[in-house]
């Protein structure tokens, strides 16, 4: 693969986008260029002033844009059930969702609206959701794409069923790097399930990298002596927010993307540089875990994808 840019991202024109946590960094550089590119595309987020402002951004860029805005919180269930009951009135299929929302090593221990561990709620059990409800309007459209965000991070991972809420014991790091591994074993389970019950879905995942994005920005410990010297290491070692979202753009628009394939930067450890496939850690590779966390997944939202699809 030669070095994929946005300017290969081909015409969207008729296509609907749904970006989560888009009202900045990756999030709102992913918009950006799928809006370009065509796209009708719907920004989410949880501040609804960054969201106008977002659409103003984008509009400056591209006058043209179709984009909107809409109030979604993955920190809440009835957030997520609101927002897909908006979406489904008002749009008869979806083409591509892009689970990009997340947050990133909370120092203390949070819970969500309904009782889940913060990250493990808002960067994975909300994107479940989420996909689920959408799953009607995602079987509609004709070769509909998922790219759900993962992370370097989830190379550290491992999946905690014994306390997978960090009630007994909450680390953030060990919390963020299982919630992004969550995001990889989703995105591989729902290829292997759309493959067999027929959805026709192709599903996706990326990561970008080191990003220099406001989750970094405003994560924990930046006044740590450590912190200071990642900063100062920042331009040898990561990329603009812009650069960090190719993977993302490539997963989602490359009409030779594997399905089922994760990409990632292509320089050292997968830090910055153009998009390719990333290397997938074992841990992610554990079909009988997936399957667990699936299962999992739907006791605990409530949600099943086989009920959603049956009821289509």
């Amino acid at each position: 693969m030669t070095d994929w840019t946005t300017a290969d991202i081909p015409s969207l024109s008729g296509k609907t986008a749904v970006v989560t946590g888009a009202t900045g960094g990756l999030g709102y550089e992913t918009a950006m260029a799928l809006a370009g590119a065509g796209a009708i595309v719907i920004l989410t987020g949880r501040n609804d002033a960054k969201g106008v402002r977002a659409i103003e951004g984008i509009c400056e860029r591209f006058p043209h844009a179709l984009i909107a805005y809409e109030h979604l919180d993955l920190a809440s269930l009835a957030s997520v059930s609101d927002f897909t009951r908006r979406f489904a009135a008002s749009n008869e299929q979806l083409d591509l969702l892009v689970n990009n929302a997340g947050v990133m090593a909370l120092p203390k221990r949070q819970q969500t609206a309904d009782g889940f561990e913060m990250q493990l709620g808002t960067n994975y059990l909300g994107h479940y959701a989420l996909t689920a409800r959408l799953l009607p309007q995602l079987r509609r459209a004709k070769a509909a794409r998922i790219v759900n965000l993962s992370s370097l991070a989830h190379r550290s991972g491992a999946i905690n069923f014994d306390d997978l809420q960090s009630k007994h014991s909450y680390r953030p790091w060990r919390a963020y790097c299982q919630s992004k591994l969550a995001m990889l074993m989703f995105s591989l389970e729902l290829q292997r399930r759309s493959l067999a019950a027929g959805w026709g879905l192709t599903s996706l995942a990326a990561h970008p990298g080191y990003a220099r994005t406001d989750l970094i920005a405003n994560g924990p410990g930046t006044r740590t002596l450590q912190s200071r010297v990642s900063r100062w290491l920042q331009p040898f070692i990561s990329q603009s927010a812009a650069e960090g979202a190719l993977p993302t753009l490539l997963a989602a628009t490359f009409p030779a993307a594997e399905p089922g394939g994760y990409y990632g930067p292509n320089g050292f450890y997968e830090l910055k540089g153009p998009p390719r496939l990333a290397k997938i850690m074992s841990q992610a590779k554990d079909f009988a875990s997936a399957a667990m966390l699936w299962d999992v997944s739907a006791t605990l939202t409530g949600i099943s994808f086989d009920e959603i699809a049956a009821a289509a």
